[in-house]
């Protein structure tokens, strides 16, 4: 894969600038920072859009639409962030957006583990705790979005105790 010197991969910035912030924001998603919790809409919305595609899938296209998914928001945020000037703003949220699904990889939660998902993953997102600060420091995109995918996973393993644990 071809990347610029920044390590943003080259298909990224054949994205019109436009086009670039508007999907690293989620449209007006992002901008929401007089409410201070851009972070949390941005979560929200990866709910929604875990409920709508990923619920029902088997392990395999799980997988694979997570990984591309991934894949583009790394290219994504990484020149949204060259555009904003700016390391990892907050009202960038696509990484939330596109994490929250793995919180819930091979697991079929009901309503009540999916808000205690949602919830751990905010823990998870906010603190940084496990070495997921210093994934934030990785150059462009990777930061913005491995972090985030740091958290989900974490709060996987935490979901997938909790679900062993209550039965």
């Amino acid at each position: 894969m071809k990347t610029n010197s920044r390590g943003i991969p080259a298909w990224a910035w054949l994205l019109p600038k436009r086009w670039a912030c508007w999907l690293a924001t989620l449209g007006p998603l992002g901008p929401l920072g007089p409410c201070k919790a851009p972070g949390t809409f941005g979560s929200l919305a990866g709910l929604i859009y875990y409920t709508v595609f990923f619920y029902t899938l088997s392990p395999l296209p799980y997988l694979l639409f997570l990984a591309l998914t991934s894949f583009l928001a790394i290219g994504i945020c990484g020149v949204a962030e060259v555009y904003f000037k700016a390391k990892d703003p907050g009202y960038i949220i696509l990484d939330e957006f596109v994490a929250m699904p793995l919180c819930f990889l091979f697991l079929k939660p009901r309503w009540p583990l999916i808000l205690i998902g949602f919830a751990v993953f905010r823990f998870f997102d906010i603190l940084k705790p496990l070495g997921i600060r210093k994934i934030q420091k990785l150059p462009a995109g990777y930061g913005v979005v491995l972090d985030d995918l740091a958290a989900a996973g974490a709060t996987c393993i935490a979901l997938h105790w909790l679900s062993r644990v209550a039965g």
